[in-house]
């Protein structure tokens, strides 16, 4: 069976990885086992029956010319993957998820104890450079993920998998989202609820305030540490599997859209951060400057999602 598996995988590799192929691929191999369930209980050896099956089959040109389907010529080889490829690339992405969640959570984080050192010491500078070290190590983060990540760029372009490590990836990825729904629904509910550290803290004085505003920013940090991690990881099934927002459909107006999203994140928050320094040390105010972050947060967010719908009308 597992021969028949790999002859089909290694026909189909010069041809795209479409949803009228892989349909094609799947029927074909149904009917492949069917064929040589059959021979076996007619008393056919294994090599026999695979022999028998791999022989009736055809030629794989001649069906894709009946089928009306373009010449295997004119399409760029999609390359397979092997199993150790597979679970290679979902290693990496999981780690990618972790360490940019983390150093999206060390930059959050710099600003509460900005806040925080203020608070306890009466003075900026310990804060600062705390602030300053912690944005250090998130970016050292970023760029090692990035350089990490480079091996593996080729599968994002496009591959195929064979079709009993994609069958294996399925089956993985729905046990996945249930426990991806339940993490996403706890930190979108964290972030609702985490403005009422400072309600709270309000009803004791403006001492408590602040440090209900540090809690705000742990609570803030936290949940979007969640949704980098587990966002990342399922973008990885989706990639592979070529499914939702990596389908073939959505593929070239994904690219787009992905380039002006990120050319505008690649100037919106580094001015955010710009204003904010700017804010503490021309006119100390870092008590207040940190809210630059979430509103800048807010409004890309909505910007992101217009844009997004906008893309998918046209």
């Amino acid at each position: 069976m597992e021969t028949i598996k790999t002859y089909l995988d290694n026909m189909f590799a010069r041809f795209p990885k479409t949803a009228r192929i892989l349909e094609l691929k799947n029927n074909l191999l149904s009917t492949m086992e069917d064929k040589y369930n059959e021979l076996k209980s007619q008393g056919k050896s294994e090599n026999e029956a695979i022999g028998i099956v791999i022989s009736e089959f055809g030629n794989i040109d001649e069906l894709m010319n009946e089928l009306g389907i373009e010449k295997v010529e004119e399409f760029e080889a999609v390359p397979m993957i092997s199993e150790k490829e597979t679970e290679d690339y979902l290693n990496i992405k999981r780690k990618t998820g972790f360490r940019i969640g983390l150093g999206v959570f060390l930059c959050i984080l710099g600003a509460a104890t900005l806040i925080l050192a203020d608070t306890l010491f009466s003075a900026d500078i310990p804060g600062v450079i705390l602030l300053l070290l912690m944005v250090a190590v998130a970016v050292g983060l970023f760029i090692y993920s990035g350089l990490s990540f480079e091996p593996y760029k080729y599968i994002e372009e496009g591959v195929q998998l064979p079709v009993s490590i994609e069958a294996e990836l399925k089956n993985r990825y729905n046990r996945f989202r249930p426990r991806f729904n339940l993490l996403l629904i706890i930190a979108i509910c964290m972030l609702v609820i985490s403005p009422i550290a400072i309600f709270v803290g309000d009803m004791f004085g403006e001492t408590a305030s602040i440090y209900g505003v540090v809690i705000l920013l742990l609570v803030v940090a936290t949940a979007v540490f969640m949704i980098i991690n587990i966002g990342i990881a399922k973008e990885s099934y989706e990639r592979l599997l070529g499914i939702g927002e990596y389908s073939i459909k959505k593929k070239n107006t994904n690219e787009k859209r992905d380039k002006v999203i990120g050319a505008v994140a690649a100037a919106v928050w580094p001015l955010a951060a710009a204003i904010f320094l700017l804010c503490g040390f021309l006119f100390d105010l870092w008590h207040i400057a940190w809210l630059i972050f979430p509103i800048t947060g807010i409004i890309f967010g909505i910007f992101c999602s217009i844009y997004s719908i906008l893309t998918e009308n046209k």
